[in-house]
C-alpha cells in the first residue's frame, strides 16, 4: 500500500517550512508595526457560519458531519471566522477599532480536485473592524503595499473596483442573465458576453462594464457619463477619495501611483463585500499570480449579532503559495535549511551525561543557538568531522567526562 496525503493536499518539507516562515515572519512584523494583534479561529466551522452573506459556494465546502453540531465544514477563508469570533466573543471590546491579522490554512474544493488539484491553502492576513470611511480603506491598502515592500516584492498592481457600485450598474440585466452577465465579467470572457441573449442596449451596457478597467484618471470620465443615482455617485466619490489618499501618501511606498490600476468590473468571488474591493497581482515577468485579494464588508458583522447590529469591516488576505512562488523566482528565499552551530561530541561513553548538560548550556543562550548532539559512536575523529561538514555544522564541541569542551572551528 503506497500511503500518500490525500488527494489536493502535500506535505510541507523542512526546506519548505523554513521559507514559508520566513514569509510570515516579515508579514506579521509589518502587522505588529501597524498594530494588529494575532487571532486563531477554528478550523472546523457551522455551514451556517461559513456561507453567511454568500461568503462561500456549498460546492467548494469540504464538509463533515457531526452528530451534536450537525453540518460542518473546513474553513474556506477567514473573514466569515473572525467576524462570528468578534461579534459573539468580544462583545465588551471596544468597537473602535478592531485590529486583528492572521496566519492560517483554508481549506477549498475546486473544479480539477478530482485530479489532484490543490484544497488546502496558506493565507496571512488583516480584518480592521468597527472602522468605515476613507481612512480606513487607506490604511488597509497602505498596510497592504508595505507588506509587499517588506517581502521586496517590487512589481505588483493593485486593482481596485466596488462592490456596490458594479453591483447596482447591473440592476438593469433582468434577473435571468445577470447572474451569466455577472459570471462573464468576473471571468473575463468577452466572447461569452456578448454571446448572451441581450437587447442591443444591454449588450453594449455589458461591454461598457467590462472595459471598465485601466488608469484610474482615465476610467473615472467613462463612469461619470453613466448618469448615476445619488449613491452610486457616493460610492465612486468615496473610491476617488480613498486613491487621492492613496496618492498622497506616495513619500511612503515608492512609486505607489504606478501600482495603482481601477477596475469597475472587478467582482469578487465572496459576496460580502458591499463597497472597495482589489486584487494584488504580479507582474507577467514573474509569472502572473494573484498574490492577494479583500474588500469592505459593512454587513457580515450584523449577520452574527444578536440585534442585527451592523458594524463596518475591511480586510485582505495574501496567498502564502503564491508569494512563496514569486520570491523563489526573484531568488530572495534560503535555499537550506539554517545549519545548527554546535555539534557536541562526548569523548567517552562515560562523557554522555556531562555533554547533555553542555548541550543545554549552550541552548541556554540569548540569542538562539542551534546545538545538535552527536548520537553515533563514530570510529574515527575524522569522521565526527565529516558528519560536520556535511551538514555545515560550524563547530564541534568535544565534551570529557568531566564536562570540559574542546571547540574545534569546522573548516
Amino acid at each position: 500500500m503506497v500511503h500518500q496525503p490525500p488527494s489536493g493536499a502535500r506535505d510541507l518539507l523542512p526546506l519548505d517550512v523554513a521559507q514559508k516562515i520566513s514569509i510570515e515572519r516579515r508579514l506579521q512584523q509589518v502587522f505588529h508595526r501597524w498594530g494588529y494583534h494575532r487571532i486563531i479561529t477554528s478550523t472546523l466551522e457551522r455551514l451556517e457560519t461559513l456561507m453567511a452573506g454568500g461568503a462561500i459556494d456549498r460546492s467548494t465546502l469540504i464538509q463533515l458531519q457531526d452528530a451534536v453540531d450537525g453540518e460542518l465544514g473546513l474553513r474556506p477563508e477567514l473573514t466569515a471566522s473572525i467576524a462570528r469570533a468578534a461579534v459573539m466573543r468580544m462583545a465588551g471590546t471596544p468597537w473602535q477599532p478592531q485590529r486583528l491579522y492572521y496566519n492560517a490554512n483554508v481549506f477549498r474544493k475546486g473544479p480539477d480536485t478530482g485530479s489532484g488539484g490543490q484544497q488546502e491553502f496558506y493565507q496571512a492576513g488583516v480584518e480592521l473592524l468597527g472602522s468605515g470611511g476613507t481612512m480606513a480603506d487607506a490604511e488597509v491598502l497602505l498596510l497592504l503595499s508595505e507588506c509587499l515592500q517588506g517581502l521586496e516584492i517590487d512589481d505588483w498592481h493593485l486593482v481596485l473596483g466596488e462592490a456596490g457600485l458594479t453591483a447596482s450598474l447591473l440592476e438593469p440585466f433582468p434577473p435571468n442573465v445577470r447572474s451569466q452577465v455577472r459570471g462573464a465579467i468576473a471571468n473575463l470572457d468577452r466572447v461569452g458576453l456578448e454571446n448572451l441573449p441581450l437587447s442591443t442596449e444591454l449588450r453594449e451596457r455589458a461591454l461598457l462594464l467590462f472595459d471598465l478597467r485601466g488608469r484610474p484618471e482615465d476610467v473615472f470620465p467613462v463612469v461619470a457619463k453613466l448618469d448615476l443615482d445619488e449613491p452610486q455617485q457616493a460610492a465612486l466619490n468615496n473610491l476617488k477619495s480613498a486613491i487621492e489618499l492613496l496618492y498622497q501618501c506616495q513619500s511612503k511606498i515608492p512609486n505607489l501611483k504606478s501600482h495603482i490600476h481601477l477596475d469597475l468590473s472587478l467582482i469578487q468571488t465572496f459576496d460580502y463585500y458591499t463597497g472597495i474591493v482589489f486584487e494584488v497581482v504580479s507582474s507577467p515577468q514573474t509569472g502572473q499570480r494573484v498574490l492577494g485579494q479583500g474588500g469592505r464588508y459593512d454587513r457580515l458583522l450584523g449577520l452574527f449579532d444578536p440585534k442585527r447590529q451592523n458594524h463596518p469591516g475591511i480586510g485582505f488576505c495574501l496567498n502564502i503559495e503564491d508569494l512563496h512562488q514569486i520570491l523563489l523566482t526573484e531568488g530572495q528565499l534560503a535555499q537550506e535549511t539554517p545549519a545548527s552551530d554546535f555539534l557536541v561530541v562526548p569523548q567517552t561513553s562515560d562523557a554522555e551525561a556531562a555533554a547533555f548538560v553542555y548541550a543545554r548550556k549552550l541552548r541556554e543562550s540569548s540569542d538562539v543557538v542551534r546545538v545538535e548532539m552527536d548520537l553515533e559512536s563514530r570510529e574515527t575523529v575524522e569522521g565526527v568531522r565529516e558528519y560536520a561538514r556535511d551538514r555545515r555544522i560550524a563547530q564541534i564541541a568535544w565534551v570529557n567526562a568531566e564536562g570540559f569542551p574542546t571547540i574545534e572551528m569546522v573548516n
